[in-house]
């Protein structure tokens, strides 16, 4: 058994290489080999999104706070709000995030191929984040 305190590990800011406007990330666990599963608490500020990318065993996002948008490619964008549970399916491009006049606050939840969780790809442009 191992249990992670509460504040124990520092929060980060997103880097701007996968997201775009104010993100906040929390760690929260990534459970040793032979497990593959990790997931962090992941906040946007208004306007503030990921790139477009995909994950290699799929992901799965819990909304625990405020309204967001997603997208997976050639779909709409969709609206997201607490208690709302999205799963991507491997492979599946995609990006998520805030919108433009709330915050937005989710866990992530994804499984490690071969020592990565995420394939990080192209920025979301204005125009298609503006179609929500």
């Amino acid at each position: 058994m191992h249990i992670t305190r509460s504040g124990s590990q520092p929060s980060g800011k997103g880097p701007d290489d996968w997201f775009s406007g104010i993100v906040r990330i929390d760690p929260l666990f990534s459970a040793p080999d032979p497990a593959r599963v990790a997931g962090a608490s992941v906040t946007f500020e208004p306007g503030a999104r990921t790139a477009w990318h995909t994950h290699p065993l799929g992901q799965t996002l819990i909304v625990t706070f405020g309204l967001g948008w997603i997208q997976r490619d050639g779909g709409p964008v969709e609206e997201i709000r607490p208690g709302d549970v999205v799963w991507f399916a491997p492979g599946e491009k995609h990006w998520h995030g805030a919108t433009a006049t709330n915050a937005m606050t989710h866990i992530a939840i994804q499984e490690r191929l071969d020592g990565k969780v995420v394939d990080w790809l192209e920025k979301v442009t204005d125009a298609q984040y503006g179609g929500g």
